[in-house]
């Protein structure tokens, strides 16, 4: 089984437009104190290597002391923001020993650099070629369509039956879900009436840039995010699709550079900003790069973990359910050994093998994540859906290439359906497209049940979720051999974790 994608992203992409062009490739499982710049003092470390991104965390319950800032400019760092919350603090050097430096510093538990490549960090991702579907096929659908002319391409609807859902409830306004990813197009017809503005940010460089419109997508980076951002929330207002939770709020939290980069630092402030903004949810469809692994062993990848974990945990503390994408890569997650040939990604991989339960893919290993693995049209595991009992937690539909789970018509295409920039709609598949599904799901559970803190809204994401058994054998392409092994009962398993999410008993249980 071949698929063509991009390992530093997670979903198979397939951009539609209104006239539905599609496109395949697989893309990417806040109140912040503000520190003023802390120049170097005239003995600080020379300049002897490219500038590169650090975070550096302070001892637990601590925020940057003035000891702590003094030993980052004597070491030859520049503080860019201190998150003073968690503890940890962004910092910009060019000196090639700030880390090892740094580490041995008082108050300081650990600090790594969060990219192997110089700022900003290029990209060589290809996003495939595009494919038009005739103005006629769109045509067709309109003419049979009820409220939402493309509800009936949406087989993901009904497989966790949120069109039955949606006829107690549409999910509450009370409620945002915030789509941590490339950025969204809260211009889109789709999106427009859900938007919360004041919950929106853009966080790239690792500081808040609060400017209107800093968290929606320039016309040469990845619809990704505004993607997302349709299948969570898209309104049920006569036009375009219908999300899973139409009537709660989506807010955009831009976290992706231009080159497709998701780096700690802006993944930090991602969740710090959700906590401080009365976010209920957040939707995590990427890893954070460069490393598909991060291992406790290593010293730098060691603080990007500690520095997530705090953001992540923060954020569950001020009240938001955090869902995570499992990965692309067919990986089993619950594995001995697992072999990454895509890390570093933004400077020269190579292959090394690395233990999974002592090197995380974050954020969606991290403790408290909803992990989310991917379904296709048939109800079963996506060919691609990273797996894992233990790991997984749940499973919804993220689509599956159409030679692998066809839909039954009137849909068309074996993957989801989502909002585009510039007012369109397209196609992609990976768990990308599971998670937020599942983030849908725990928004209207969150509605049902307003007053329930995110334990009590996992709680009850799980045991609603509709029992899957192992799919076994699993030979997704027909040809004779094994491509993944399933392990554990109905209730609880590798593939499917609890079951699949249950839009339904979200709105009456």
């Amino acid at each position: 089984m071949t698929v063509s994608h991009s390992r530093h992203r997670r979903a198979l992409a397939i951009p539609v437009g209104m006239a539905l062009a599609t496109t395949v490739a697989f893309l990417p499982n806040v109140t912040a104190s503000a520190a003023e710049p802390v120049a170097a003092p005239a003995a600080a470390p020379a300049a002897d290597g490219p500038p590169l991104s650090y975070v550096v965390n302070v001892s637990s319950g601590k925020g940057a002391s003035a000891q702590v800032k003094k030993a980052i400019a004597k070491a030859g760092g520049t503080i860019v923001q201190a998150y003073d919350q968690i503890g940890v603090i962004v910092v910009h050097s060019a000196n090639t020993g700030f880390a090892e430096t740094i580490r041995k510093a008082p108050g300081v538990r650990s600090a790594g650099a969060t990219r192997t490549a110089p700022l900003p960090a290029q990209s060589t991702t290809d996003v495939g070629t595009p494919k038009v579907l005739t103005a006629e096929d769109v045509a067709d659908v309109e003419a049979k369509a009820g409220q939402d002319p493309l509800q009936p391409l949406q087989w993901d609807l009904p497989a966790i039956k949120a069109d039955r859902a949606h006829e107690k409830s549409l999910g509450s306004s009370k409620v945002t879900v915030a789509v941590i990813d490339t950025g969204v197009d809260d211009t889109h017809p789709d999106i427009a009436p859900n938007f919360d503005r004041q919950a929106s940010v853009n966080c790239v460089t690792g500081k808040p840039d609060t400017s209107d419109g800093a968290w929606r997508p320039s016309a040469a980076e990845s619809p990704h995010g505004t993607h997302v951002a349709g299948e969570i929330a898209a309104a049920k207002n006569g036009v375009g699709m219908t999300g899973v939770a139409p009537g709660v709020k989506v807010s955009g939290i831009k976290v992706s550079t231009t080159a497709g980069f998701f780096y700690t630092e802006a993944v930090v402030c991602g969740f710090v900003w959700a906590a401080e903004h009365g976010v209920d949810v957040t939707n995590n469809s990427y890893y954070t790069d460069p490393w598909y692994f991060n291992c406790k062993n290593d010293p730098d990848q060691k603080a990007l973990v500690e520095a997530i974990t705090r953001a992540s945990k923060y954020a569950e503390k001020k009240g938001a359910v955090n869902v995570a994408a499992a990965g692309n890569e067919n990986y089993d997650l619950a594995a001995d050994e697992i072999t990454d040939p895509s890390s570093p990604n933004d400077s020269t991989p190579g292959d090394r093998v690395v233990d999974p339960s002592e090197c995380y893919d974050i954020p969606t290993q991290l403790p408290g994540i909803v992990t989310v693995a991917s379904t296709g049209a048939k109800g079963i595991k996506s060919s691609f859906s990273n797996h894992g009992r233990g790991v997984v937690d749940i499973a919804a539909p993220g689509g599956d290439s159409t030679r692998y789970q066809t839909p039954a018509p009137p849909a068309t295409s074996g993957l989801i359906l989502g909002t585009l920039p510039g007012g369109r709609w397209g196609y992609m598949a990976g768990t990308s497209m599971a998670s937020p599904h599942v983030a849908g799901v725990a928004a209207l559970i969150k509605s049902t049940h307003p007053w329930a803190p995110p334990a009590v809204v996992k709680a009850l994401l799980y045991a609603q979720a509709d029992a899957v058994p192992c799919t076994d054998p699993y030979d997704i392409d027909g040809d004779g051999k094994v491509d993944a092994v399933c392990e554990g009962p109905k209730n609880y398993n590798g593939f499917y974790g609890w079951g699949m999410t249950d839009a339904l008993d979200a709105v009456t249980r």
